[in-house]
């Protein structure tokens, strides 16, 4: 088997200051991988170097794009990116203001990702996004309201209908529940977790809830200072801790 996405030797750097250093990894398709560390770790740049955002000063990510297989993302052409992530990809960000048009429609919002692959029938896109935002458990009476009338969490689960309804076969997740109150976050993360599994999702998801990794990850990969310290299974990584970094977050988490 092809794996989805393959990273070698991943580096970005700020003049002397290290984003992240030499990530290597493989995601297959269908896997959930969870990046955790504190503030500062360097999970952010990468996500943002994994997902075209920000260019790495070294090192390759390669996607597997059904016709040619493995292609190195930056060896492209910037409209072949764009297009990957209008169809292939998915990106959820922190704040959902980040990943939405806030002066159009809900249903605007997630019709525009439809036409961007080539969808033009109106009342096809309309049924679409009713479908999509009911997923996300959104009242489908919603479909014309603005995104500025919107709580937190039902901006987040927009922005989620807003990526999933091409189908992505990768999403990149930065913060996802990040900012909502307690109540809210379990049920998005029963949510995501749902529809990773139904749809056969691939996602990297950035956090620094290691109750949100424990719950959506299969595997996990431990960062501090730009650098992957620990990595494996996530029940393996968060029961049996063996770098010192990740035994100092597990038992800050298990102190009352």
């Amino acid at each position: 088997m092809t794996p989805l996405l393959k990273v070698t030797g991943l580096t970005r750097m700020y003049g002397n200051r290290v984003g992240c250093r030499d990530v290597s990894f493989e995601l297959w398709p269908g896997e959930v991988m969870g990046i955790v560390g504190e503030s500062g770790s360097g999970k952010t740049t990468l996500l943002s170097c994994l997902s075209a955002r920000l260019e790495p000063t070294a090192g390759t990510v390669e996607y597997d794009t059904r016709a040619e297989g493995l292609q190195d993302i930056y060896a492209m052409g910037e409209p072949r990116r764009r297009l990957l992530m209008r169809t292939d990809w998915g990106i959820v960000h922190q704040n959902p203001r980040d990943g939405l048009r806030m002066g159009v429609s809900a249903g605007a919002n997630v019709g525009e990702r439809l036409m961007a692959v080539g969808a033009r029938h109106y009342g096809e896109i309309r049924a679409q996004a009713d479908e999509w935002l009911r997923k996300v458990e959104i009242d489908g009476d919603r479909i014309d309201d603005l995104p500025l009338t919107f709580s937190g969490g039902m901006l987040q689960r927009l922005q989620i209908a807003r990526n999933l309804v091409t189908h992505p076969r990768l999403v990149f997740m930065d913060e996802p529940t990040g900012g909502l109150d307690v109540s809210v976050q379990a049920r998005l993360l029963d949510l995501l977790r749902r529809l990773v599994t139904d749809l056969g999702l691939a996602a990297i998801v950035v956090t620094h809830d290691l109750a949100v990794a424990r719950l959506l990850a299969h595997r996990l990969m431990v960062m501090r200072r730009g650098e992957v310290v620990e990595t494996g299974l996530t029940d393996q990584v968060l029961d049996d801790p063996h770098h010192p970094y990740t035994q100092l977050l597990v038992s800050s988490v298990l102190q009352p």
